[in-house]
């Protein structure tokens, strides 16, 4: 068996990592996941359709926090349709991230 060196990172590749586990720390969360999931089929959607859509345990105000949270740190993009806020994601990156999850063969 030969010695085999494990290759260095370079930077291009050490940065896109950093990004992606920056995705996944600020989605690591059943709501904000279920929020991404929502806002993938619905491009865009404000708070009120979306606590509906998630059921009665999503609070309004833990979601807008939710929301907010995801926002501030460039997951969602949000703009405003008269009196409503309306949310949309602002990368596809998140949604790539989360479909290659759902459909690895993790023993659970």
């Amino acid at each position: 068996m030969e010695n085999v060196k494990p290759t260095i990172l370079n930077e291009q590749e050490a940065e896109k990592l950093e990004r992606i586990a920056f995705i996944l720390k600020t989605v690591a969360h059943p709501l904000r996941l279920g929020i991404v999931h929502l806002l993938e089929q619905h491009p865009r959607l404000n708070v009120t359709d979306i606590c509906a859509a998630l059921g009665p345990r999503a609070e309004q105000s833990l979601v807008s926090h939710h929301l907010q949270n995801m926002k501030l740190k460039g997951i969602l993009s949000v703009k405003r349709d008269g009196r409503s806020m309306m949310y949309s994601l602002k990368e596809r990156d998140v949604s790539l991230i989360i479909e290659c999850l759902e459909n690895c063969q993790c023993n659970m």
